[in-house]
């Protein structure tokens, strides 16, 4: 067990997870592959989805997630609940003394998302963001690049998703594509490349975008495509689709330079598909031959590592590689697009919620 000062007191680390949905397995199965972690809890409203992951996995079931925090030996939960109540059951783990990490997006408003930053600050508690694709191999060696200053002053840089989501997707729960609870293509499936394109750029200064719902019966956008100014002067685009026929194409990272252009590529950003910079041949042979194969979903490699990097900022009373104030960035940006969307101006930042 670990308290919530990070101070280790006994040999095992022990999780509960509260939603047992569709991103679910991606926890639990990270969580009993890392030596030292165990999970004993799993919680679901509904019966039969709690008792049956439960089973799957050797854990107690809960229907209730405040039965699940009241257990002394549970460390940290991993909230994998639809978005609407992240924040609400982030803070309810907070204040019960248990560190937190928590789905994207953190919270549906800014204003949830600083109540939980304040729960977990004022408990004592670590808060982490599940950003998991800044784990990928490739975004590693990206961020690496950008920080060596190879890529000498930045131009532009585009985060682009075109996937498939259709209607039996969104039929699976009512929640789904729902502006309380999910959120369109930005907040759902997008907001994993509008962080790293943000993590590279650095700060943004002024957004504007435009959103629709083409093609699928649901409350809020699939389709979107938006502008945002950085304070360094670079241009950064976000295309996003969840209409793309017949099936994901791709999850793509771009960032250009005045020395250097690179493109990560893939379904789940996680191959080098360019890579240029002076005198770099050999290093991208190099890259190329030692490319990790596509991920069996877009849910990508980086579970494992980022619930690693949270039992690590435990153990050592540090600080996780994606905390509260770095999952808001990327919410501030999906809100902004969707105030321009309404106001038809561009938002500056930092975002006043109406």
């Amino acid at each position: 067990m670990i308290g919530a000062c990070g101070i280790l007191t006994e040999d095992k680390i022990v999780f509960g997870v509260i939603g047992c949905g569709r991103i679910a397995p991606k926890h639990t199965e990270s969580i009993m592959a890392i030596p030292g972690a165990e999970l004993a809890a799993v919680c679901d409203i509904v019966p039969e989805r709690a008792e049956d992951f439960a089973s799957k996995y050797k854990a107690k079931p809960y229907l209730d997630y405040h039965d699940l925090l009241k257990r002394e030996d549970i460390d940290i939960v991993t909230i994998a609940t639809p978005s609407g109540s992240h924040a609400e059951i982030g803070i309810a783990a907070a204040r019960a003394g248990k560190h937190v990490m928590v789905e994207k997006p953190m919270s549906m408003t800014l204003r949830e998302a600083d109540l939980l930053i304040r729960a977990c600050r004022e408990n004592g508690v670590k808060l982490a963001v599940i950003h998991q694709n800044r784990f990928n191999k490739s975004i590693k060696l990206l961020k690496n690049a950008l920080e060596a200053g190879r890529f000498g002053k930045l131009t532009h840089g585009q985060a682009t998703v075109r996937w498939n989501r259709g209607m039996d997707y969104y039929l699976q729960a009512p929640w789904r594509g729902t502006k309380l609870q999910d959120g369109g293509v930005l907040m759902n499936q997008s907001i994993h490349n509008i962080d790293l394109l943000q993590w590279m750029f650095g700060p943004v200064e002024s957004v504007f975008g435009y959103t629709h719902t083409a093609l699928r019966n649901i409350e809020m956008e699939d389709v979107a495509g938006a502008v945002l100014k950085f304070k360094n002067g670079a241009i950064g685009l976000i295309e996003a689709a969840s209409t793309i026929y017949p099936k994901n194409i791709e999850e793509t990272l771009n960032v250009f330079g005045e020395t250097g252009s690179a493109v990560i590529g893939g379904i789940a950003v996680n191959r080098v598909e360019v890579w240029e910079f002076p005198d770099s041949e050999a290093e991208k042979e190099q890259i190329f031959a030692a490319q990790e194969t596509d991920p069996p979903n877009v849910y990508g490699f980086g579970h494992r590592e980022i619930i690693e990097d949270m039992i690590q900022a435990v153990q050592t009373d540090g600080t996780p590689a994606v905390p509260g104030e770095e999952g808001r960035k990327a919410l501030e940006i999906i809100l902004s697009i969707y105030k321009c969307q309404e106001t038809g101006v561009p938002v500056k930042l930092p975002l006043i919620e109406d």
